[in-house]
């Protein structure tokens, strides 16, 4: 497994921590995090935490593509990893310029289909890809 891959199913892992208990704050998550993957690569970990404060600094906005998205899902009904996997790909499609919106949307369904359940794959991809083209047509009419 790459180091990207890695990194993103731990920053998957810590915002599933972080939706599960909001008592909990950030720094809490992450010292924990640190703590019980100790053996856990340098690189992999600092791209984690990367992935994991820009998704939490961006969540309201994030939480608002998912959602214009969804018919008929509010995001309390969609299954914790799907949402969390969702917000980690759309954290990368809306403001990750150095990632390729490919390799965002294929990592993300790879996540899910390992952690979630087998409608997983079809319901995230049918969401990002609805975020990646809307962020297509947004760059396009800025270059204008």
């Amino acid at each position: 497994m790459g180091v990207r891959r890695e990194a993103r199913e731990l920053a998957v892992q810590m915002l599933y921590a972080l939706d599960s208990n909001s008592s909990v704050g950030i720094r809490e998550t992450l010292q924990t995090f640190r703590e019980e993957q100790g053996e856990v690569a340098g690189k992999v970990r600092e791209f984690a935490e990367e992935l994991v404060q820009g998704v939490q600094a961006r969540r309201a906005t994030i939480d608002e593509a998912i959602r214009a998205r969804s018919k008929n899902w509010s995001l309390t009904r969609m299954p914790r990893v799907d949402l969390n996997v969702m917000r980690l790909a759309a954290y990368e499609l809306m403001f990750r310029t150095d990632i390729p919106k490919k390799v965002t949307i294929n990592e993300a369904i790879e996540i899910v289909r390992r952690y979630g359940d087998k409608e997983s794959p079809a319901f995230v991809n049918g969401i990002l890809d609805e975020i990646e083209a809307c962020e297509k047509t947004e760059h396009s009419s800025e270059e204008q």
